[in-house]
């Protein structure tokens, strides 16, 4: 792997004995950061309190000798080295360092959960180190000291290739061709490229800006971008065939999870895409006619995980009389259980930004019916508390209520891909989850034609997608030339059938 050359100490020997505290950034404050859609945490560029903070804490890296960040992040990032450059205020080499791995970094430390914390050596016995700021600082100050420059290749190959969907898989797949040579056209049928990255996620968590940064990279060094245009309908999978010598297919597990329970049909009743994308819009500017807004309503959201977390803030800052966020699930403990011991990412209780805004979190329950009114929209959830009895949840007697609820968002996850057009036309298959059939080397039974992300993998994290596209255009790279001299994730490439 890249950087195994790097023998120099890692970090300050006695650092993680001199600092044994985990200290991150102060975060916006609560009372201000809701009154705007503007990010969340702090920049750290420029802010010599803040460098000194890093420094501090990239010197309690251990030089561990088996660093299982490694083996705990899907890219095989080097943290280690990372450590020791930003110990040592080696900020271009940092960033160097870590572009060597992850094509979007300043991405994944803002929404990664930071599977490498969990497996930080440092972790056994002390909080372990704060991995994802320090990736996060990185970026940033890799792009504000002027180190992120457009990378376009030295020679064409004569090859073209179709990725099909922006989203982070799609993007890292386009980026990674794009060097190698070959001509790259990404098509995305929303108005801009970025996918879920660009309208699904909050603006305070994750800026639209940040994501046009990258994409102007992404220009400079030669990828186009095709928007406006759904493959299967503007154009057909057939002519996609015919224009290009390899397509990747990255259009994301897109399906929501219903919940099949009386009142579903509702108005007001709606999946969490349905509500954050619309309010997206609207944070930049370009507010969709007749979207739901939280404005002076009750409301509840069902699924405990980040998405909803995320349909909480956004209902926090649209200014909604009540949240209420509710999840089927015993509330985790706090601390990591035993039977989920080191190295292993550990189900804790976490509490996010948007939880801290405002809400209320209830644990262990489960909707029973959605009640509407006389004009056919929701006015409250019939809901009661829940327990397993054999492996199943069941109501818990004497315990249903109905709390009051304008609007419910169904942040459920998602069930797959679509199967409409793109797939039928490209005769992709589909496996028992409802994900497109691929090999251990990204391609489908189609020659020529691969499939890299969460349409293939399933729903899963940022930094998975990023490594599966890094991973696919190596094999489509291979595919076209015979041989390739990218760089793929060990991990994605070894565990794409097995995820």
């Amino acid at each position: 792997m890249p950087g195994f050359g790097y023998l120099r100490g890692m970090a300050d020997p006695r650092g993680f004995l001199r600092t044994r505290e985990r200290e991150l950034p102060a975060d916006r404050a609560v009372p201000v950061r809701i009154l705007d859609w503007d990010e969340v945490h702090r920049n750290p560029t420029g802010d010599e309190s803040a460098i000194g903070t890093l420094s501090r804490q990239a010197g309690r890296c251990m030089d561990c000798g088996v660093p299982f960040c490694h083996h705990a992040c899907p890219l095989g990032n080097l943290m280690p080295e990372w450590n020791d450059l930003v110990w040592r205020g080696q900020w271009t080499d940092a960033s160097a360092r870590m572009h060597m791995t992850n094509n979007f970094p300043e991405f994944t430390g803002r929404l990664c959960p930071a599977p490498c914390e969990a497996g930080c050596v440092l972790g056994i016995n002390q909080p372990p180190v704060t991995i994802r700021n320090i990736e996060l600082s990185i970026a940033e100050e890799g792009f504000a000291r002027g180190l992120v420059e457009p990378l376009p290749p030295d020679r064409m190959t004569g090859f073209t290739v179709a990725v099909v969907g922006s989203g982070p898989a799609g993007l890292a797949a386009a980026q990674q061709l794009t060097q190698a040579g070959h001509t790259v056209s990404v098509y995305e049928r929303s108005s801009a490229p970025g996918g879920l990255l660009r309208f699904g996620i909050p603006e305070y968590k994750l800026p639209a800006a940040v994501v046009e940064r990258r994409l102007d990279v992404m220009r400079a060094e030669g990828t186009v971008f095709r928007c406006g245009v759904e493959i299967g309908k503007d154009l057909t999978g057939e002519e996609l065939r015919r224009r290009h010598d390899a397509i990747v297919v990255t259009v994301g597990s897109t399906v929501p999870r219903d919940l099949p329970v009386p009142g579903r049909e509702l108005r007001g009743v709606l999946p969490a895409m349905d509500y954050l994308v619309p309010a997206n819009h609207a944070a930049v500017g370009a507010p969709v006619p007749g979207a739901e807004l939280a404005t002076g309503r009750d409301v509840v959201v069902i699924g405990g995980g980040d998405t909803g977390a995320d349909c909480v803030g956004t209902a926090v800052r649209q200014g909604a009389r009540s949240i209420t966020q509710l999840e089927i699930m015993p509330e985790a403990p706090r601390e990591r259980p035993d039977a989920q011991p080191w190295p292993t990412y550990p189900t804790i209780f976490k509490v996010s930004t948007s939880h801290e805004e405002g809400g209320e979190r209830l644990f262990a329950v489960s909707t029973l019916e959605i009640v509407g009114d006389d004009e056919g929209r929701v006015s409250g959830l019939r809901i009661a508390d829940v327990e397993r009895v054999d492996g199943r949840f069941e109501a818990v007697p004497g315990t249903e209520r109905v709390l009051p609820a304008q609007l419910v968002v169904l942040a459920l996850g998602f069930v797959g891909p679509e199967t409409g057009g793109l797939a039928e036309q490209l005769g992709l298959a589909t496996d028992a989850r409802g994900a497109f059939v691929r090999d251990d080397d990204f391609a489908t039974s189609v020659p020529g034609v691969f499939v890299a992300g969460d349409c293939g993998r399933g729903q899963s994290l940022v930094v998975w997608a990023i490594a599966e596209g890094r991973a696919a255009a190596a094999s489509v790279d291979r595919h076209l030339t015979g041989t390739t001299a990218l760089p793929a994730p060990v991990r994605a490439s070894t565990m794409a059938l097995r995820a």
